[in-house]
């Protein structure tokens, strides 16, 4: 194996260590989690409160005062009627969903449902209803054989409860009416989308300039591995890390076949490993760890994923079905302001070496140039015809050439060509 020519020049760009989510993290990450966990919170209370409350020598101030009836009739009240709530709350979640997907792009359905508010708000309600059902067991009227007993803690809790229903539900009514409104929608997009950007190439040629980094290429004869996926999906997140202290530990160089936002299907190549050695099946479960494929692209080391829903919107706004070039105006817009950083930063290398300075992953970054041309070109064919688009995005082009990094200059001519070349074509 050699490296490349010393003399070769190769933008260097941090790698920045984006941690994947614990097995922990993406259990809590899933819409029914937090309502599943206040569900199971409110059965352990409503059966614990009440039998703590029952060995007291004496009543806690400031409970409720009412009797077995009344406790069960404020009981009853509160459980039908947060089940009642509970009911409404879904029907709005999917109108909205439903909403969202039709008006703006199927790919913002996952950002709706992992919002907090959403989910504490079912669960406050679920939990809410299942504690007062619970609590309601213990509440015993006078007989031959049972003592009265009210669990006057556990009945003012119920209070407290719904007295934050009230709160969340008012906070899912404000999300609801933010999230209908474009503008609000779009903006999300943009922060998350640029705060991830600026995550992953942390560094512009402002702060440092072009420098000589390792290089490396494989020389004819090599000897190589092809490791294939072993599912399908999305590759969402690759750990490098991992992949480099296996690489420096085995003495091996690995080239990553497919950048992150890739579509893998079963059996197709995912890597290359050039050395002497034969991977073991742990050492192949071990490399296969450090890539995770999901049914849908995320916004966690994917920028171009950001970048495609305000594409989405913009070419669904533009469609004759829905004609709302303002929307597609505003979503342009987002677009110029993340690429006003993107255009300014200095790419990641594709050689990443080990402390020696020796090379060990070869990986794919997503490359700024490729993503600004994609997202001029598919917005310029479905806007070409629109009033507003073309001007726009030739404005943008125009700004981005005044702030772009000198690697960057030909992506954003290329960009000013495509625009070009439908104003030049000649009429039919």
């Amino acid at each position: 194996m050699s490296d490349a020519n010393d003399d070769t020049h190769r933008i260097r760009g941090s790698i920045p260590d984006i941690p994947k989510r614990t097995r922990w993290g993406r259990l809590w990450s899933r819409f029914w989690a937090i309502p599943a966990a206040s569900v199971i919170a409110a059965i352990l209370v409503g059966f614990l409160l009440p039998r703590w409350e029952r060995a007291l020598s004496e009543p806690l101030p400031l409970a409720f005062e009412g009797g077995p009836d009344a406790a069960r009739e404020v009981l009853g009240t509160i459980a039908a009627s947060t089940i009642s709530v509970t009911g409404l709350t879904f029907s709005i979640t999917l109108v909205v969903l439903q909403l969202v997907s039709s008006q703006f792009s199927p790919r913002m359905l996952s950002g709706f449902l992992a919002s907090r508010v959403v989910q504490a708000t079912l669960g406050i309600f679920l939990g809410t209803f299942i504690y007062s059902l619970t609590v309601l067991r213990y509440v015993w009227s006078e007989d031959e054989d049972i003592t009265a007993f009210v669990p006057r803690a556990a009945v003012t809790l119920s209070f407290l409860l719904v007295l934050g229903c009230i709160g969340l539900f008012l906070a899912f009514i404000h999300l609801i009416t933010s999230s209908m409104k474009v503008s609000q929608a779009i903006s999300e997009i943009g922060e998350e989308t640029l705060a991830l950007a600026r995550r992953l190439y942390p560094v512009t040629e402002e702060e440092t300039g072009l420098t000589q980094g390792p290089g490396w290429s494989p020389r004819p004869g090599d000897p190589r591995t092809k490791v294939t996926a072993t599912g399908h999906g999305s590759l969402v997140w690759i750990n490098y890390k991992r992949l480099m202290a296996w690489a420096d530990r085995n003495e091996a160089v690995m080239t990553i076949d497919r950048p992150v936002g890739d579509f893998l299907v079963e059996g197709q190549p995912l890597l290359s490993i050039w050395w002497d050695g034969d991977p073991s099946e742990s050492d192949l479960r071990h490399i296969h760890s450090a890539f995770e494929l999901r049914t849908e692209r995320e916004l966690h080391q994917d920028i171009a994923f950001g970048l495609r829903q305000l594409v989405d919107i913009a070419d669904r706004a533009l469609s004759p079905g829905i004609n709302d070039p303002a929307t597609a105006v505003q979503a342009v817009q987002e677009l110029h302001r993340i690429f006003r950083y993107l255009v300014t930063v200095v790419e990641p290398s594709p050689y990443m070496a080990n402390s020696d300075g020796e090379v060990r992953v070869v990986h794919q970054p997503q490359s700024v140039s490729d993503m600004l041309e994609e997202v001029v070109r598919e917005v310029h064919f479905y806007g070409k015809d629109s009033a507003m688009i073309p001007g726009l995005l030739r404005d943008m082009v125009d700004d981005l050439g005044t702030a772009a990094a000198d690697h960057v200059n030909s992506s954003v001519e290329r960009a000013r060509r495509i625009l070009d070349a439908e104003k030049t074509e000649p009429p039919a």
